[in-house]
């Protein structure tokens, strides 16, 4: 991958860690502009074939991330994000950053419920939330969702950033 792809991706989803622990929400500035720069670069790099890939990437990481987003499970700016990362890495780099972003998501998701000793109420909404999709599809729950001020929300932006660092560094290290 370009060096100046991974520069991108690193400064994205840094700043998208920053933003998202400040204010709880990623700015559309931020991840419409690193798609922007991402689909620039790997056609310059690449030609129509760098474009391809970066079109790619869009849509399998932001494709994944969406339907966590018709789940409730998300915000619009963590998909947006995913995207961006996508464009950057392209289909076959984005899949570990995936596997990387989400096994650190889970990560911090089970800090967070052991911190605020929320252990049984969260196994309750896990099932709660697994029997409501099996009827409703893909249709979020009414109280368990992203959008409910009062539930415990993790800031995606910070395992996105995570899994970007994690994958960058073993990249690296391995060359």
């Amino acid at each position: 991958m370009n060096i100046y792809l991974i520069l991108l991706a690193l400064c994205t989803a840094l700043s998208a860690a920053v933003t998202d622990l400040r204010s709880r929400k990623i700015p559309n500035w931020l991840t419409y502009s690193g798609i922007m720069l991402a689909l620039g670069l790997r056609m310059s790099v690449q030609g129509w074939s760098g474009l391809k890939e970066g079109l790619a990437g869009i849509l399998l990481a932001g494709g994944l991330f969406f339907v966590m987003f018709l789940l409730g499970g998300m915000g619009g700016g963590d998909v947006k994000l995913m995207a961006t990362m996508g464009a950057a890495a392209g289909p076959q780099a984005v899949m570990p950053l995936i596997i990387a972003a989400a096994l650190a998501g889970g990560l911090l998701s089970l800090t967070l419920v052991i911190y605020t000793r929320h252990i049984r109420q969260t196994l309750r909404n896990i099932w709660t939330i697994l029997r409501h999709h099996l009827g409703y599809g893909l249709r979020p729950h009414p109280a368990l969702n992203v959008g409910t001020p009062s539930n415990i929300r993790v800031p995606f932006g910070v395992a996105v950033a995570m899994g970007t660092l994690y994958c960058v560094s073993s990249a690296v290290w391995w060359r």
